[in-house]
């Protein structure tokens, strides 16, 4: 999902960028107003996190512009203003949420992932993303742009694992227990078998420029948003 973020201070920028990219987000990190009115002009960000202040302008503007020019997704200033007519002023604009600095980084994106899931609607909530790649468990189907993949019941299960934590490595052990110590007969290498399934089936995902499945040696085993091609 693309995150197009609005912030001036480029050590914030830097940092945001870096940081939402780790989970799992396409990030754009533009400076000025007349930026981020084109940028979202040209690629429809999924949401925008928005600084109330601006070299050019003010972010209360460029929300109601976004607004005005039918954007839906979620928008949420970031900003160092912290009265309460600020915040009323940036929510009236047609904000979503308003987060003060100095923040935390967590926050923020429990907030922004918080707004995009209502945003999907029910209908799409038991979906599972991480970055693009997208699975829908009920059909055990994941998609990434145009390819579709199929999948068993337990690679949907493996996938779904890893994509909850991308970029994190799982050990090995942790995913045995959660997948399979419930199940007689099975051992540990069951684990290796099956993430060799997965690969390949996301072969064609990773030579479309997609994640592919890597494995941190003494750490287990990861979903790669960064080096789609590492193993």
């Amino acid at each position: 999902m693309n995150i197009l973020v609005v912030e001036d201070d480029s050590d914030i920028g830097a940092m945001l960028s870096r940081g939402l990219s780790a989970e799992g987000f396409d990030v754009t990190v533009v400076g000025r107003a007349d930026e981020a009115l084109e940028t979202a002009r040209q690629y429809n960000p999924c949401a925008v996190v928005l600084d109330m202040m601006l070299p050019d302008g003010s972010g209360i503007d460029v929300c109601r512009a976004l607004r005005s020019a039918g954007h839906s997704g979620p928008i949420l200033f970031l900003s160092a203003k912290d009265e309460v007519h600020d915040r009323a002023e940036g929510l009236g604009a047609g904000a979503d949420d308003y987060i003060v600095k100095p923040f935390v980084f967590g926050e923020l994106v429990a907030r922004l992932r918080t707004h995009l899931l209502h945003r999907l609607g029910e209908s799409h909530a038991d979906r599972v993303m991480a970055g693009r790649l997208v699975l829908d468990p009920s059909t055990r189907t994941a998609k990434f742009g145009e390819v579709h993949v199929r999948l068993t019941e337990r690679e949907a299960d493996l996938l779904a694992l890893l994509m909850a934590s991308p970029n994190r490595p799982i050990a090995r052990g942790e995913i045995f227990d959660r997948l399979w110590a419930s199940q007689g007969g099975a051992s540990l290498n069951v684990v290796d078998v099956y993430v060799g399934y997965l690969r390949t089936k996301l072969a064609p995902v990773g030579r479309a420029g997609g994640p592919q499945v890597a494995t941190v040696r003494g750490r287990g085993f990861m979903l790669d948003l960064s080096a789609p091609s590492a193993h």
